[in-house]
Order: C-alpha cells, then sequence, then structure tokens
C-alpha cells in the first residue's frame, strides 16, 4: 500500500503512521482499540501474520496448527473487501486486566453485505494487547442501528 493512503481502520491517519508499525512488527498498539483497529485493517491488507500474533493465548485458535489459522484467516481475508470501520465504545481494562471495544465492521463478499457489531474482549499477554474472544451481532440483529449502541445497549 502506498504509504499516502489512509489506513483501512478509519482512524483518518494515513496507513504508515496508524496500523503499518504493528503489522511490521515494530511497534505494539498501546490499548485494545488500537489492537482491534490494528485487526481490523490486516484484514483489510491481508496480513494474516498480524493477526495470528494479535491472538491472545486463550484464543481457541491458539489451540490449532499456526499455518491453518493463517491459511483460513488469509483466504477469509482475500474473499472479502473491508470498507470502513465504526468504533462505538470502549470500556478500560477492568479487575480481570478485560478490556473492551464496540466497534460496526463493514464488510462485503462478491458484493453481499456482511456488516456485524462485535463486542470484543481483550487483554494484555506481558508484550501487548491481544484479542480474546468477541459477541457479534447482525445490524437485522440489532435493537437499533448500529453506529447508535454503546456498550451498555449491545445486546448480549
Amino acid at each position: 500500500m502506498p504509504p499516502a493512503l489512509l489506513c483501512p481502520c478509519s482512524s483518518g491517519l494515513r496507513y504508515r503512521l496508524c496500523c503499518a508499525p504493528y503489522h511490521r512488527g515494530e511497534a505494539e498498539p498501546a490499548d485494545a482499540e488500537a489492537l482491534m483497529r490494528s485487526r481490523y485493517s490486516a484484514f483489510a491488507l491481508r496480513e494474516a501474520a498480524w493477526l495470528w500474533k494479535s491472538l491472545h493465548p486463550d484464543h481457541p485458535d491458539r489451540a490449532r496448527p499456526e499455518a491453518e489459522v493463517v491459511r483460513g484467516l488469509r483466504a477469509y481475508a482475500q474473499s472479502h473487501q473491508f470498507p470502513g470501520l465504526v468504533v462505538m465504545d470502549r470500556r478500560p481494562p477492568d479487575e480481570r486486566g478485560v478490556a473492551q471495544v464496540l466497534f460496526f465492521a463493514k464488510v462485503f463478499e462478491k458484493g453481499k453485505d456482511r456488516s456485524f457489531v462485535e463486542c470484543s474482549d481483550f487483554r494484555h499477554d506481558g508484550t501487548g494487547w491481544r484479542y480474546v474472544s468477541g459477541a457479534l451481532k447482525l445490524p437485522g440483529e440489532l435493537p437499533a442501528p448500529p453506529e447508535t449502541l454503546t456498550l451498555a445497549t449491545f445486546p448480549k
């Protein structure tokens, strides 16, 4: 990706100043939201190795062979488009060290809308923030437009 282009995570920053340092292994995201944004960008840019690295050791995919998981992530990224991300809410780490981010991921597959809202849990692993799990809802399952939700109003 040319360095002048905006980051796919919708931060408004140029990619080289936003998620690129994470994808290249030059830096770790400072918080859960930055990690989540870097994961969305990694899907958009097919950075499957970063998607693997950003999984917390407690994530179920970490029990599977890395090469298998990376192949699956790469295939998903190649068959989908990722036109934008909206972060609606975030919660700092609780007493268990779990931080949360609520976001609306715009995703399309062969022209079909596959967008979703997710409330994701993140935990620091001693090196950096990592994705633990998420509760996903399709827009049609929500009580309100996705962009209006908060962590308090997201249906569990």
